[in-house]
């Protein structure tokens, strides 16, 4: 592949990224955003750097790193020998992003919960879709910690190889 095939599959990369997450309720932007900060060299850009890469405003670069910052994504770094800000992936963010999301699977089991108990005297086809809906979060809410522990116990292993 050559350079300009390689520039052109970038861009298509961060744009697919901006569709997807735009798809999953974030601002298109902020997708654009973290998946080229997902193939960037350096790791590190500042937002001068986004802004010219990803052709947005400096507004919309600005609100969208707050945001993917508020969503524990990527992070601020200063570098000690430049004075700008740099925005950077978080190590370990896409683990933590679902760690943190695991209580809301409680909270979705609870609710379903308080309304089968509003339902309990109605036909039983009537509480099936809250019953799927409780039983799918309770076993969510049972598995997901496990597949952390798993993919922590396997990418401990795989960084002791580095």
């Amino acid at each position: 592949m050559n350079e300009k095939q390689r520039q052109a599959e970038k861009k298509r990369f961060v744009e697919d990224m901006g569709i997807l997450l735009e798809e999953l309720g974030l601002p298109r932007m902020a997708g654009r955003i973290l998946g080229w900060l997902l193939i960037c060299d350096p790791p590190h850009q500042s937002a001068g750097e986004l802004t010219g890469v990803l052709g947005g405003s400096k507004g919309s670069i600005s609100s969208m790193t707050r945001l993917l910052i508020r969503i524990d994504l990527i992070e601020r770094i200063g570098l000690s020998e430049k004075r700008n800000m740099y925005y950077r992936l978080k190590p370990r963010s896409f683990s933590e992003l679902l760690r943190a999301r695991i209580g809301y699977l409680t909270t979705l089991r609870e609710v379903a919960e308080r309304g089968l108990a509003l339902i309990a005297s109605k036909d039983i086809r009537l509480r099936q879709r809250l019953q799927e809906m409780c039983d799918f979060y309770a076993f969510l809410e049972q598995e997901a910690p496990l597949v952390l522990e798993r993919w922590e116990r396997k990418s401990k292993g795989e960084r002791a190889g580095y």
